[in-house]
């Protein structure tokens, strides 16, 4: 290859980079707001009936009937603001609830995979749902999970609520 050409070559891949990159943008803000951290497209709070089968860690699992069963409180809903807040502690595997200064929870959690770590730190929760479906991952990654239960989406200036990261239920899997 000539000398001179070289700079034609670099700008043609520059071009091309730039160009992916802008797709991949443009594709994620097609997504929604809850996308990135759980592939959460749904955000109704609304428990399907019709769903039966989740697909975790390449195999099939009964999506649990007394999922549906709660009578309590509606759970959807923004969450108002206030002086309410909740600490992630990775080191010791907790979360911690706040209100203003005083501890009212803390309880063991099983925080997230590695190829979806979750993000440590203070953050506020944005929006409380009954029920969602997330979906995400590829291959033998791949999980197919509806109605998720109790599921609270929290950010903070770092970790921000487009990157879709909450608390929630599990059926799937029980850490001890």
């Amino acid at each position: 290859m000539k000398r001179k050409n070289l700079p034609k070559l670099i700008f043609g891949l520059l071009l091309v980079f730039l160009a992916v990159s802008l797709g991949v943008f443009l594709i994620s803000l097609r997504r929604g707001a809850t996308t990135i951290a759980c592939g959460t497209s749904d955000l109704s709070g609304n428990f399907d009936e019709s769903e039966l089968t989740a697909i975790f860690e390449d195999k099939k699992i009964a999506v649990p009937v007394i999922a549906d069963s709660f009578q309590g409180r509606k759970v959807l809903g923004e969450a108002a603001p206030s002086s309410r807040w909740i600490e992630v502690d990775l080191s010791e595997q907790k979360l911690k609830a706040w209100d203003g200064g005083s501890l009212f929870l803390e309880t063991p959690v099983s925080t997230g995979l590695p190829w979806w770590p979750t993000p440590p730190g203070e953050f506020r929760v944005w929006l409380k749902v009954r029920a969602t479906k997330m979906e995400g991952g590829s291959g033998k990654y791949y999980y197919y999970l509806p109605n998720v239960p109790f599921v609270m989406f929290y950010e903070n200036a770092q970790v921000p609520r487009w990157r879709g990261f909450s608390l929630h239920g599990t059926y799937w899997h029980i850490h001890e």
